[in-house]
């Protein structure tokens, strides 16, 4: 295949970005985005030029560090796929393919398609952790929960945290990621003496770290990987709305 790249290239966060063409020559279809992105870098380096910078770690749709937005789209049009994921046979010979980073004033570029979103890591250190005891594991009977319960808490775990839903929200909200996290603790016993302290601490955390607020447009659920579903944000703003009564009202 070849194709044409249209990609953002930012030498550091206080750089000013633009946009470049590379030629994209001879890629096998059956290579995945990151791996068309690596031939590219490799004839960059070998013509003498400084290769794009662009984030990655597992390549399995784990790690959700390949946060890459592709002709409009974070991790591109095919659903419930990460970037690596993304193979080249769903392009068609000859394409321009326009890539940018995630765009969100709480994800500053650092350099090229590399965005710095530890904002979701003090988010998850706001709140996203429990006091009950650990240490051996106790008998898988020893606390029962509800299947309904421990499968809502499972789907809501998927989250790999890539910041998709952020990126295709048009007020960069955080809504779906801080509501999955919730979700994901809140549904089981052990979650549970935190749960008011939870919602509030990262909530204020997601507010201040200049997330914009959820219009339900639902952008952020279409591009989801792992399919996380709004409907967490329903809970999540009860949730919220509870626990500040009652701190309210002491």
């Amino acid at each position: 295949m070849n194709l044409t790249l249209k990609v953002w290239r930012q030498g550091g966060p206080n750089h000013k970005g633009k946009i470049e063409t590379y030629p994209a020559e001879d890629i096998p279809e059956e290579a995945s985005f990151l791996e068309m992105l690596d031939i590219v870098n490799e004839r960059i380096i070998t013509d003498g030029g400084e290769p794009i910078a662009f984030d990655h770690d597992c390549r399995e749709g784990i790690c959700g560090a390949c946060s890459l937005t592709i002709n409009g789209v974070p991790h591109g049009r095919e659903s419930a796929i990460t970037t690596c994921q993304l193979h080249m046979r769903k392009f068609r010979d000859g394409d321009t393919i326009w890539v940018e980073p995630f765009r969100a004033r709480a994800f500053p570029v650092l350099r090229d398609l590399v965005v710095d979103r530890s904002a979701f890591d003090r988010i998850i250190e706001a709140g996203g952790y429990i006091s009950a005891r650990t240490g051996s594991a106790v008998d898988a009977n020893a606390t029962p929960v509800p299947k309904a319960d421990a499968d809502e808490a499972f789907e809501a775990a998927a989250c790999i945290g890539c910041g998709a839903c952020v990126a295709a929200c048009k007020n960069a909200s955080a809504m779906l990621f801080v509501s999955a996290k919730v979700k994901h603790l809140g549904n089981f016993p052990q979650g549970q003496p935190e749960a008011k302290r939870r919602v509030l601490a990262m909530v204020r955390q997601m507010d201040e770290e200049g997330f914009g607020n959820c219009t339900n447009q639902y952008e952020c659920e279409a591009v989801c990987p792992k399919e996380i579903t709004a409907e967490f944000i329903a809970d999540l703003n009860r949730g919220y709305a509870k626990a500040s009564l009652e701190e309210t009202l002491g």
